[in-house]
């Protein structure tokens, strides 16, 4: 009476003594036989040990022999609270027998252990979780009987579990190990996430949980994926039942709930049953065989019709003639798969190892109100591949020899085996699966792809430095203020005039005039004939205090330089101010007024013949302004029938317009005086 949670499994399982966690009760005995396979031996290990040593293990012990029965001998007796074993116990033969014996005691919480072959050297018990390993993918083998009433987990497929999950019972909720066989697991470990939902799969009830530092994924083979109920892949005519419900409602409509409404997701109705007994059945032919590794049911998602299947059976055929019904390797009893526990939530069962058929058929055994379910399956393609031509020598035309018949029948009985043992997989799309991606291959082509990536970045890099430090060079040659060559005659005549001035060596030949040239034109086309021509020529050099006309102007004197020309040097001054490129010189004695506005008069209806242009500006003084420290511009403009002078308007405060003393430009010295002869 001393027995509590036990699986025991052919290569591996689970024990516990009773009430584990809870204090162990007094006087109670319980013993194990645990058999394995001959030629294998038995290693066990215990996930918690906690009995009571106060009588040095005389009344309350365990007891671990080799063999069973009378010949058994004893391997050790173990007592104490908080015992910790880190090692196996390992048998010398394929019988073990465990012996758990519980005196008098007020506390204790007994034990619990895992054991199998000793091929299994990555043996874990049920109560490992995923924080008690470090490295980030680890491999594992999980006993059998790891799904506990006592051990939680939070968490699903395909988006983790909860770090503080069992390990074992995790991998039994997703479908990677089988609770009756147990199996190897491999676990990768990953950031976690904030919130864990939680599931009912394969009779494990995952709960809701928070947020934690890390979490835990399977990888698998990565045959999970959907068969065709829910994409329609799966035609309506493949899926039929053995009744089909139909019924009238309140308002004389029809309802029939028909074999194709059992496509899970699927708007409306479910499929339902007409007969609720357990010879009802929903069949779907998957056209070809296929590895069928799970099913996902719900109930009806109609809520005012509360209709589920809570418990069915998995029957399977390659002709719709002869059914098989599944079971677990090494048992006898058929599987029974935990349905719904209502209408909404989706219940997932996988099958381990995988079914290989063509048609699939459910068998409700129990149900709530009517059986009503929604359906799909899980898996993935599934070819056998081209099997060999077997030739036979001919037999003898007479007296056959049974011996003869007796190999020829075990060796095509031999071939069909090894070609069903030699069937391929494909793998479809993944959509409800734990596989992360193969660690080896990624760092295999990492291997190739970052040298390669490095030598690509790295020779761009040097060519953009290399060409950067040539173009830096290049320009250095070129001097301070030049343009690279290629672009040296486009740019130079529109951008000239905005560099600063340039070093000697660099300087440009001025344009000249002769007075040949300009002397035939007429005033008006002077000053045009400068302005279009302008930008092909250096802007003058602008003084400061004292203006100069030298080497930079474009008006040059005839006969060298005259009395009242200033040749002072640019670069001895004692106080040298540059103006704006297009700033123009005022002259030193007059106002500093702004351009003058010409006004032709001459031209206007309302003017009598022989009135001269007029300016708004005057210069002070009767004498023609000197040309010492300015340039003059040539700004007067006549018809050719109107006369030459160009008087100035006389600014506030001083005398009108009409004053005999008024001024009229200069022309370059060059240029005859032909306007202006009747004023001079």
């Amino acid at each position: 009476d001393g027995c509590g949670h036990t699986v025991l499994g052919p290569e591996s399982g689970t024990l516990a003594s009773i009430n584990y966690p809870q204090t162990s009760p007094n006087s109670t005995v319980c013993e194990w036989e645990i058999r394995v396979k001959p030629g294998q031996r038995v290693q066990l290990k215990f996930g918690d040990f906690d009995i009571d040593d106060s009588d040095s293990c005389h009344s309350s012990y365990l007891r671990v022999h080799n063999g069973i029965g009378p010949t058994r001998t004893e391997i050790g007796k173990y007592c104490g609270f908080g015992f910790q074993m880190d090692g196996l116990i390992t048998s010398k033969s394929n019988e073990v027998t465990v012996q758990f014996m519980s005196g008098t005691h007020t506390s204790g919480r007994g034990f619990l252990a895992a054991y199998s072959t000793t091929d299994k050297s990555d043996l874990i018990t049920c109560l490992d979780n995923a924080s008690h390993f470090s490295e980030p993918e680890f491999n594992k083998y999980c006993p059998a009987g790891c799904v506990i009433p006592f051990a939680d987990i939070s968490g699903t497929i395909p988006h983790g579990y909860r770090d503080s999950s069992s390990l074992c019972m995790a991998g039994v909720h997703a479908g990677v190990v089988s609770n009756t066989l147990g199996g190897q697991i491999n676990v990768v470990i990953s950031k976690g996430i904030p919130y864990y939902e939680g599931s009912l799969a394969n009779n494990v009830t995952s709960k809701v949980g928070p947020l934690s530092t890390s979490l835990f994924t399977f990888k698998t083979s990565g045959c999970y994926g959907t068969l065709g109920m829910e994409s329609g892949v799966i035609p309506d005519s493949q899926i039929t039942a053995s009744s089909v419900l139909e019924w009238s409602d309140q308002t004389g409509q029809v309802n029939i709930w028909k074999p194709e409404n059992a496509r899970l997701k699927r708007v409306g109705p479910p499929w339902a049953a007409f007969i609720s007994d357990e010879h009802q059945w929903l069949q779907i032919d998957l056209n070809k065989e296929k590895r069928i590794t799970g099913i996902i049911t719900t109930g009806s998602t109609l809520a005012e019709y509360y209709y589920y299947v809570s418990a069915y059976r998995i029957l399977y055929s390659d002709d719709a003639q002869k059914w098989t019904v599944y079971r677990e390797p090494g048992m006898d009893k058929d599987k029974i798969f935990q349905g719904n526990t209502e209408l909404y939530q989706e219940v997932r069962n996988n099958f381990i190892p995988p079914i290989i058929a063509r048609f699939f058929r459910i068998k409700p055994l129990k149900w709530h109100q009517k059986i009503a379910m929604k359906v799909e399956l899980l898996g993935c393609q599934f070819s056998i591949g081209r099997a060999p031509k077997i030739t036979m020598p001919p037999p003898p035309p007479q007296n056959k020899n049974d011996k003869n018949d007796d190999f020829s029948d075990d060796f095509i009985h031999s071939v069909k085996t090894s070609l069903q043992t030699d069937k391929t997989t494909f793998t479809p799309e993944i959509k409800n699966t734990t596989v992360t991606p193969s660690v080896t291959k990624d760092v295999a082509l990492a291997a190739v792809l970052v040298p390669v990536l490095v030598m690509v970045f790295t020779t761009l890099i040097l060519i953009l430095v290399c060409a950067w430090h040539w173009r830096n060079r290049k320009k250095k040659t070129e001097g301070t203020y030049d343009l690279p060559y290629w672009d040296r005659a486009g740019w130079w005549k529109g951008m000239k005039q905005f560099l600063p001035t340039k070093s000697a060596e660099h300087e440009e030949t001025p344009v000249r005039y002769s007075s040949s040239e300009i002397s035939h034109l007429r005033p008006r086309e002077v000053p045009t004939m400068l302005q279009t021509e302008s930008a092909e020529y250096a802007q003058p050099l602008v003084g400061g205090i004292v203006g100069t006309l030298h080497q930079r102007s474009t008006f040059r004197p005839e006969e060298g330089k005259e009395a009242n020309y200033a040749d002072l040097d640019p670069y001895n001054s004692p106080i040298q101010e540059v103006y704006h490129a297009y700033a123009e010189p005022l002259p030193i004695t007059g106002p500093e007024y702004a351009t003058p506005i010409i006004m032709d008069m001459s031209s206007h209806p309302s003017t009598p013949l022989g009135v001269p242009s007029i300016s708004t500006f005057k210069a002070a003084g009767n004498q023609a302004p000197p040309l010492v420290g300015t340039y003059n511009k040539l700004l007067s403009r006549t018809d050719s029938t109107s006369s030459a002078q160009a008087l100035y308007d006389t600014p506030k405060g001083q005398p009108g317009p009409g004053a005999t003393d008024e001024l009229v430009y200069q022309v370059p010295q060059s240029v005859a005086h032909s306007t202006g002869s009747k004023d001079e």
